[in-house]
């Protein structure tokens, strides 16, 4: 399963999309039910590419993430590459879907 880093604080966010070309946010609470069940799923998924790296917020511990990122529900997936966000999915994640569009886009910044 693709790896975690926990993000605790503004600060450890902002440096982790800086440090990474590509940048994988997943924010939930510990409260969603539905945020338990898209985690495996996600990791499983985001196992196919080496490069893209996944961080976790606690949206509960992080409370101004959803100002920052303009968060109304829960989970929200964002990819980030050099920076800028690319791809945003939310609560309900069709998982067929998001591989392709993973597929698409990373194979794209491969051939750069």
């Amino acid at each position: 399963m693709k790896e975690l880093t926990d993000l605790h604080s503004s600060d450890s966010i902002e440096n982790f999309i800086k440090q990474h070309q590509f940048s994988f946010i997943y924010i939930s609470r510990p409260a969603c039910t539905v945020c338990h069940a898209v985690l495996p799923q996600l990791r499983k998924v985001l196992d196919q590419f080496p490069k893209i790296k996944l961080g976790h917020i606690n949206a509960d511990e992080v409370e101004e993430v959803a100002g920052r990122f303009s968060v109304f529900t829960v989970p929200v997936l964002l990819l980030f590459i050099d920076g800028t966000e690319f791809l945003r999915e939310a609560r309900f994640v069709h998982f067929e879907q998001l591989e392709e569009r993973l597929k698409r886009v990373y194979q794209l910044y491969q051939d750069v």
